[in-house]
């Protein structure tokens, strides 16, 4: 639309001044909006034009009827997937610049395979070649043999990259992995964070899985976004769509959110 404003008045269309002024703002406007959001806001608003954050009513795997789902495995072709991965990315790298230290990464099969693998090429095409491995399910008894595939990481500091913490099953096996290999883990990175508690729809926890996490292993959990990130553009959002859930998702929150 700026572009269509600018080439009009470079070729002096006529064009009402009050017009060229209202229009100049909108422009403006849509364009400051754009680059003042947040990783985390970005994040969520292509989460949902991909269809991979979803609202209505889901059934977690604790029972509970969520107001909304997160599928990661739903960013399957190039396009959402690099995207997806330039906002790992971005999140290490603000990371790094504010101190947080890191050589490798590691993604837990399967599904942190491709996370982890494209992870390390977007920090590339950023400037900051960083290695990655991953592991198989079942342990390799011929060629190079063992669980581990991809850098050494023996005295490595190593980022578990993952889509989610449900019960925190796949960072205690990735703990193990690393550790035996000579690593040593620093964080895990996550792409949404549902600031949950654990247990079931009656027998609710006090801690969320990511904080059981970070208080059983000292690590931090860093996600792409969290819940309350989508609560924040729930509530700048004046889409019809959205506003309807808008109440929904404030309740879930008040009854299993930590």
């Amino acid at each position: 639309m700026l572009r269509i404003f600018l080439v009009m008045r470079a070729n002096g269309k006529g064009v009402n001044s009050l017009f060229c002024v209202a229009l100049h703002a909108i422009c403006l406007s849509l364009f400051f909006r754009k680059f003042s959001m947040s990783v985390a806001q970005q994040f969520i608003q292509f989460a949902l034009q991909q269809n991979v954050l979803r609202f209505g009513e889901f059934k977690t795997k604790a029972g509970r009827l969520s107001p909304y789902f997160f599928n990661a495995g739903l960013f399957y072709d190039g396009a959402s997937l690099n995207q997806l991965a330039n906002s790992y990315a971005d999140v290490l790298l603000a990371k790094r610049a504010a101190g947080f230290e890191f050589d490798a990464l590691f993604g837990p099969a399967y599904k942190g395979i491709t996370l982890a693998a494209a992870t390390a090429m977007s920090l590339s095409q950023k400037g900051a070649n960083v290695p990655y491995a991953y592991n198989r399910k079942e342990a390799k008894d011929h060629g190079e043999g063992g669980t581990l595939v991809g850098a050494p990481l023996a005295g490595q500091r190593v980022v578990i990259v993952d889509d989610v913490i449900s019960a925190g099953t796949s960072v205690r096996e990735s703990m193990d992995m690393l550790r035996a290999a000579g690593a040593t883990p620093v964080a895990v990175l996550i792409a949404l964070d549902r600031m949950e508690k654990s247990g079931t729809a009656d027998n609710v926890g006090e801690h969320s899985a990511v904080q059981n996490v970070e208080k059983e292993y000292g690590l931090p959990v860093f996600s792409i976004a969290n819940l309350a990130d989508l609560m924040a553009y729930l509530d700048g959002n004046e889409s019809a769509d959205l506003v309807h859930y808008r109440s929904q998702v404030a309740t879930y929150r008040a009854k299993y959110g930590v």
